[in-house]
């Protein structure tokens, strides 16, 4: 089957990106799109499966991903991986994800279980945010009030064995039902990086099922940089303030609805 996976690139390191590309073998066109200023990563063409593509104007993660889903959808190909760079896994993942979204068409997006480097889960499908969520979680105070929060939104009381329909997914590495992205549309460029892929989950979900699936799982070396780096801080804030105003502060019943019909699986 045509499938197609993109990275979107920015002053990376390159044995990171072949280690990656190796995983990626079997994967029938690969698209990396490199933001950085200079193309200094193209010798990632001797890949047989990889196609270059220097992007300098570095339009933001969603932007770039757009233009590797649009050569996705030219080509002919069904289904599309979005990958960071960041990422290494173990044996077949692909054909897991591609089969079990085979099965069902009513699958929008798919995400696997993400690991940290250490082999310890990170805790990424999450129900819709409200502004209080993102709060909360970044000053993760009072201590017991956060705890009990933390547990509900991102799902963590949730058996870490099971297939189920997550309101968001993490697009650090997604599976995407391409006859869908046609539907509900690609990514918002209006998004640089953050929120994003939140964004998208909310419009395929409304639609599609996004499921988390745990029967694989891959390896994702995870930064954290807004809360290290005043800069990135200010570019998740702005996204932050992008969603919110396209989907509601506050009041926002479509979010209560979906999240009450998200928890209603685990009842």
């Amino acid at each position: 089957m045509n499938v197609s996976a993109s990275i979107v690139l920015y002053k990376s390191e390159l044995s990171e990106i072949v280690k990656l590309v190796k995983c990626l073998c079997d994967i029938h066109s690969l698209f990396i799109i490199d933001n950085s200023p200079t193309n200094e990563l193209s010798t990632i063409v001797s890949f047989s499966n990889v196609q270059y593509i220097h992007n300098p104007s570095n339009p933001g993660f969603g932007a770039a991903h757009n233009i590797a889903i649009l050569k996705a959808l030219e080509m002919g190909s069904k289904y599309h991986f979005i990958v960071n760079p960041d990422i290494y896994f173990n044996g077949d993942v692909i054909s897991p994800m591609v089969s079990y979204m085979e099965l069902d068409h009513g699958i929008g997006m798919m995400m696997p279980q993400i690991l940290n480097l250490d082999g310890s889960l990170q805790n990424l499908p999450k129900l819709f945010p409200s502004p209080f969520s993102i709060l909360l979680r970044k000053i993760k105070k009072p201590i017991g009030f956060y705890k009990k929060f933390i547990e509900k939104y991102e799902l963590r009381f949730v058996d870490e064995d099971k297939i189920y329909n997550a309101p968001i997914l993490s697009g650090c590495f997604t599976l995407l039902n391409l006859k869908a992205i046609q539907e509900i549309g690609m990514y918002d460029d209006k998004f640089f990086m953050y929120f994003e892929d939140w964004d998208l989950s909310r419009r395929m979900h409304r639609k599609y099922k996004t499921i988390y699936f745990p029967k694989v799982s891959i390896y994702h070396g995870y930064e954290s940089g807004a809360n290290k780096s005043s800069k990135l801080f200010k570019i998740f804030v702005n996204s932050a303030i992008i969603y919110f105003n396209k989907w509601g502060w506050f009041f926002d019943k479509e979010r209560k609805k979906l999240n009450k019909k998200a928890l209603s699986q685990f009842n």
